[in-house]
């Protein structure tokens, strides 16, 4: 997906997808000021859509995938 890296705020877990309302790792801003939140999965199901309407991406789908740091002490 083309995404546009922007000033946005980052999502969090109290964004909820416009379809599903699944934790939204996708930020749509429209034209007309608007903007709609997606889930990984209904962002890549309606991508080709979303980018004939979108006027920014914000994808934050690599948190998804992102490993997270080690602590000392989480040697298990």
């Amino acid at each position: 997906m083309t995404t546009v890296l922007t000033p946005a705020s980052p999502l969090t877990a109290a964004d909820r997808c416009d379809r599903c309302g699944a934790q939204a790792y996708l930020r749509v801003v429209l034209a007309s000021g608007g903007d709609l939140l997606f889930c990984a999965h209904h962002g890549r199901k309606f991508e080709p859509e979303l980018k004939k309407i979108a006027v920014e991406i914000q994808d934050e789908t690599d948190r998804l995938t992102d490993v997270p740091a080690r602590t000392v002490g989480d040697e298990h």
